[in-house]
């Protein structure tokens, strides 16, 4: 009888040992929850796991216990190799010094006859030392960003496990348990550990607390409507286990830095409203992130906490002007309205109530009267009128677009 993925993942988990856990950039709390407690898991059952987010994390979220251990790039030991050539010169002996008052390691090479010249040698590193990796809340590699780009052949050497919720996931891994109907990728990982530590449960307070956070964030805590009876039993057996439900609602929806009311004060003086259209956007530059003393992952939250309340609307967009582009984030109000749709105009994606785009190496003031125009043009379905197509133009500076992180 064939293995169904989450004893799939079970089985190259137990036969492996040196473990790389990775999520997206720009991580929200689902992407950092989950791979806190998967990391957290595996060292209890004397694993070597290694965890690694390729951004910044929101400092909402620094309470996580042992956020710490998360790296924002791989800095695990690669060999440093040193080739000779000896196709004019043979090798006699070789030999080594450790000069440790120099802090120095000489090698020393005699050869047979001849010399060696520096034109002999050539110097690289070796591959990286996994045997398993784990990407979690991951649609696609282009959300590891230049992690991926700069280590692309690590996964093509080394078995790859996909763990996602996002309908939009590209399976690509050897291994992929894509579920579409969790609100989160944290909820699956309840039950991937549940089955990991059958002999004995891995769920401790830490573990649990982390895996709440994931599945109250992509909830907002059970009021977005992907809220499901499973997620309030997940729940429910998390805060058991010694999750600190207050702790997380307390530091993710109570308590917001200065720099972040600012931020959101400048976004809330700039909310325009597109009554035809059934929406209203706002957006965000480089000077007002400046201003405000915030950083860019500082902007995420307004748009369900405050935008997406406006009356009388189907969704609510908000543009960010970032140093690596412009993104737009959108989130809708209620189930029918669908907006990965409209981020699909820009070559983006997500979920029905939440999607995404970027436009990268691209100015807000080049872009942001095509963007609403071009949605405009959708809400009114209207195909004849031809609106510049911003996403194509993007295409032509930059080979590829890439889908910014979203819930």
């Amino acid at each position: 009888m064939e293995l169904n993925p989450k004893q799939q993942i079970i089985e190259l988990i137990k036969s492996s040992q040196k473990i790389l856990l990775l999520t997206h950039n720009n991580p929200d709390g689902d992407a950092l929850g989950s791979i806190l407690a998967l990391y957290l898991a595996l060292k209890k059952i004397g694993k070597e796991p290694t965890a690694v987010c390729p951004d910044v994390m929101p400092k909402i979220l620094h309470f996580l216990p042992n956020i710490s251990e998360i790296k924002n790039e791989l800095l695990a030991n690669k060999d440093f190799i040193i080739s000779l050539s000896t196709a004019d010169v043979k090798v006699d002996k070789i030999g080594y010094k450790n000069l440790t008052d120099e802090n120095k390691l000489n090698i020393i090479i005699t050869p047979k006859s001849g010399i060696f010249t520096p034109e002999n040698v050539t110097f690289n590193k070796g591959g990286y030392k996994f045997d398993l990796i784990i990407l979690l809340d991951c649609s696609d590699f282009d959300r590891l960003g230049s992690l991926y780009d700069k280590n692309s052949d690590l996964f093509y050497e080394n078995p790859v496990v996909n763990i996602d919720h996002h309908a939009g996931n590209d399976h690509f891994g050897k291994i992929n348990w894509v579920d579409i109907t969790a609100t989160s990728t944290a909820e699956i990982m309840v039950a991937l550990l549940e089955s990991l530590g059958r002999d004995k449960s891995l769920l401790d307070a830490d573990i649990a607390t982390a895996l709440l956070t994931g599945i109250i964030t992509d909830t907002g805590s059970f009021q977005h409507s992907n809220t499901t009876p499973k997620s309030f039993t997940v729940a429910a057996q998390l805060v058991a286990a010694g999750a600190r439900q207050q702790e997380i609602i307390k530091e993710v929806f109570k308590t917001k830095a200065l720099s972040t009311l600012k931020l959101w004060g400048k976004i809330l003086s700039k909310i325009q409203e597109e009554k035809e259209y059934r929406f209203v956007w706002s957006a965000i530059t480089q000077e007002d992130y400046m201003e405000s003393g915030a950083s860019e992952n500082e902007a995420g939250g307004v748009v369900d906490e405050l935008l997406k309340t406006a009356p009388n609307i189907d969704f609510a967009l908000l543009l960010s002007e970032r140093q690596d582009g412009v993104r737009g984030n959108l989130r809708g109000v209620q189930k029918g309205i669908n907006v990965a749709e409209i981020a699909a105009l820009f070559n983006g994606g997500g979920h029905e109530l939440a999607a995404g785009f970027q436009l990268p190496n691209s100015k807000l003031k080049d872009v942001q009267f095509e963007i609403i125009s071009k949605i405009k043009q959708h809400q009114a379905g209207d195909k004849s009128n031809p609106v510049k197509d911003v996403a194509q133009d993007q295409k032509e500076s930059q080979p590829t677009l890439q889908m910014p992180p979203l819930i």
